[in-house]
């Protein structure tokens, strides 16, 4: 499918001039560093246009498509020794995220299986060597001076994945994005807006603990002291979804996840976790339930990073995508939950990140986990009730949106 070059410059616009910078769109002078594949190339192009339009600097980090037959990650887990593949070039990504002001990933995948086939444990010896670049990533957006975003172009792989046609797929795309509109930069302030005024009715509350119930689902959430909630501000195009880190160590009972995720290349569905005093004790899968319990053994990917929530009457994602940035904040009837295993996001702390020593973090309930984020979704109809310092109950969520007049 040929995107238009009307599509392809909003699409452009919306990730340069609101997405990176947290919103607020890149400044005159400031270099992004942006990664794509080839089969994103038109996009590439046009995001590249936009950067030097708005007169910033680009890093381009342009890469052959990952494919059975083609992809490089595939050559080496094939025929790399163990030192091959967990070869970090420690001087080019240090200069990298000390060059770079904005990172901008385009999420394509050529074939979603290109993976197949290799262990899991082989996969994530790989990726497990780029913990060191997240670390440098975090330090960096810690100190204010780092944003990031990502968006996804649609394949024929991935459609086929999502049991959808490629149009079908890129009109969740166009219609979730705004690109019809003529000026979807001003529609995602907008919206944007509206979000944060449910963030802060949610930071208005003195909230000690979430109690999440449904048919699929009995689990606690204690959220923990000088917390805040989040929401998109241009990390992901798009994001309808309010969350936070909480404090893991609160986290107790068990939950069933409807929607498939990826992880290492593969689909993992019908999962299923089962929490006591914070930790996973139980983990199953109806499909790629290996790859599951190898993400978990991780260090500290059996422990809760994120929870989300998604107000339905916002996004307008209907159907499922089969990648995590649209199905995290797909609408449709209910909304959707999910929760992330691993790292937190330490921007949900109310104080100066950059003063907070490490140990301070762990003290605190942050999870620390660079290897692994890796979100897991519910769009099964659920009702959210906080109990408030004071241990009264108000319900938050019900019905796929939140409660507030």
């Amino acid at each position: 499918m040929q995107l238009s070059e009307t599509l392809l410059s909003r699409y452009a616009q919306v990730m340069v001039r609101y997405a990176l910078n947290s919103g607020k769109g890149i400044e005159p002078g400031d270099t992004v560093f942006l990664v794509a594949q080839e089969c994103a190339k038109d996009l590439f192009l046009a995001i590249a246009r936009e950067v030097y339009a708005a007169g910033g600097n680009l890093i381009p980090h342009f890469q052959p498509d990952n494919t059975r037959g083609g992809s490089l990650a595939r050559l080496l887990l094939e025929t790399g020794s163990d030192e091959q593949v967990t070869f970090f070039a420690t001087p080019y990504w240090q200069g990298i995220v000390a060059s770079a002001d904005h990172i901008l990933f385009l999420i394509s995948e050529p074939d979603i299986h290109y993976l197949e086939g290799i262990p899991a444990a082989r996969i994530s010896q790989m990726n497990s060597a780029r913990a060191p670049y997240m670390k440098m990533r975090e330090q960096k957006e810690q100190e204010g001076k780092l944003s990031w975003s990502l968006c996804l172009y649609g394949t024929p792989s991935m459609a086929a994945e999502a049991g959808l046609s490629i149009e079908e797929y890129w009109e969740q795309i166009i219609e979730a994005c705004y690109l019809r509109e003529e000026d979807p930069v001003a529609r995602w302030r907008a919206v944007q807006t509206e979000i944060e005024t449910i963030k802060h009715r949610l930071d208005a509350l003195p909230i000690e603990s979430l109690h999440i119930v449904g048919d699929d689902v009995d689990l606690h959430i204690r959220i923990g002291a000088n917390r805040q909630w989040l929401s998109g501000g241009g990390k992901n195009i798009p994001s309808f979804e309010i969350f936070t880190s909480p404090d893991w160590r609160g986290t107790e009972g068990s939950i069933r996840f409807n929607q498939p995720l990826y992880y290492s290349g593969k689909r993992i569905s019908g999962v299923s976790l089962t929490f006591r005093e914070g930790l996973v004790v139980a983990a199953s899968a109806t499909e790629n339930e290996e790859a599951l319990k190898e993400m978990i053994a991780q260090e500290n990917a059996d422990k809760v990073g994120e929870f989300s929530l998604t107000d339905r009457r916002h996004s307008r994602i209907t159907k499922f995508m089969a990648t995590t940035l649209f199905d995290e904040n797909m609408g449709g009837e209910w909304g959707n939950t999910h929760i992330a295993l691993g790292n937190a996001y330490k921007d949900a702390f109310t104080g100066n990140m950059a003063a907070v020593p490490e140990e301070q973090w762990a003290a605190m309930g942050y999870n620390s986990c660079p290897k692994v984020h890796t979100d897991i979704i519910s769009t099964s109809n659920r009702t959210v009730t906080a109990t408030l310092l004071d241990g009264s109950e108000q319900v938050i969520y019900r019905d796929g949106q939140f409660l507030f007049d």
